[in-house]
């Protein structure tokens, strides 16, 4: 037997060992938050887009809500504004909250649907805005208590701008897609009461639309393996109850926290398993989804 057929029997086998996944997951719905470095690289943009189609065309419903920290910085940093964060929050004025929208709604989501809509498949943008999907209110963060002394003090109110909290997402709008066979590619701009814009964290906007979809799989797309131990070491597989004590004993910090908050949040509100993986591996989604092993961080 010569060497191309091994190579082709391997291929075949590798089909086999993932049917019982597809089989699975057939007519479910996956939430992927598309994020960091899978996001500029364009090796790895153009695997996303095809692993996502493929997603869909064994019968899969995947729902994209993508970040675009990086792209929203460069913008600001050509008008000359520094970025601010608290606690891994983007501080967003009414200025900032225009370049946000502009550069997610109007550069990142478009570029991403037209990547999926190019390689063969059938994706539709949309913000939390379009048809009231992602309704919004301004989140209200408290500052930790530094000192024992200051623990009895009431908490300091951190004031984030437009920076929003998802209170209701109306599904209806993504069920009309799954009708047509769309992608939906989603930018995490709210909408409030009084119909202004929010800016809210993708991660957050991933896992809300996940438990309002009751979906199989929530799917973080990251710049790392996982989360770590304080060694460094990948953890494999968390509970929820393990999570606050990790967060505060900063084993969690940054970043990470709002990727753990809405796997936390999804899995209370009944998605089936949750993952925070390293979207710089090639065919990360595909790795997670239909290999027993996986990769990444699992959060139950």
């Amino acid at each position: 037997m010569d060497t191309s057929m091994k190579e082709s029997i391997e291929k075949a086998k590798v089909l086999i060992e993932s049917l019982p996944y597809m089989q699975e997951f057939r007519h479910k719905t996956v939430v992927i938050k598309y994020g960091g470095h899978a996001m500029v690289d364009e090796h790895l943009k153009k695997q996303f887009a095809l692993d996502v189609i493929l997603l869909k065309q064994i019968g899969i419903n995947p729902v994209i809500v993508h970040g675009g920290g990086p792209q929203i910085n460069r913008f600001l940093d050509r008008l000359d504004i520094k970025p601010s964060y608290v606690q891994g929050m983007r501080v967003t004025d009414g200025e900032t909250m225009g370049v946000v929208e502009m550069v997610l709604v109007g550069k990142v989501n478009k570029e991403i649907v037209g990547l999926i809509n190019h390689c063969g498949g059938k994706a539709v943008g949309l913000s939390g805005r379009d048809g009231d999907l992602v309704c919004a209110r301004k989140l209200q963060m408290s500052a930790k208590a530094e000192s024992a002394e200051m623990e009895n003090k009431p908490p300091e109110l951190i004031d984030l701008g437009r920076v929003g909290q998802v209170t209701k997402i109306n599904a209806g709008v993504l069920e009309i897609l799954y009708k047509g066979d769309f992608i939906p590619v989603i930018a995490p701009v709210g909408v409030g009461e009084d119909g202004q814009a929010y800016n809210i964290n993708a991660d957050l906007v991933a896992g809300a639309i996940a438990g309002a979809l009751n979906a199989e799989k929530l799917i973080l797309l990251t710049d790392v393996p996982g989360v770590k131990d304080k060694e460094g070491n990948l953890l494999q597989s968390l509970s929820r109850d393990q999570l606050e004590g990790l967060i505060d004993d900063g084993t969690i910090a940054g970043g990470m926290i709002p990727k753990v908050r809405c796997c936390e949040t999804a899995v209370k509100n009944g998605v089936g398993k949750t993952y925070i993986v390293d979207g710089r591996v090639e065919h990360a989604i595909l790795l997670e989804m239909f290999t027993r092993e996986g990769v990444g961080t699992e959060i139950y």
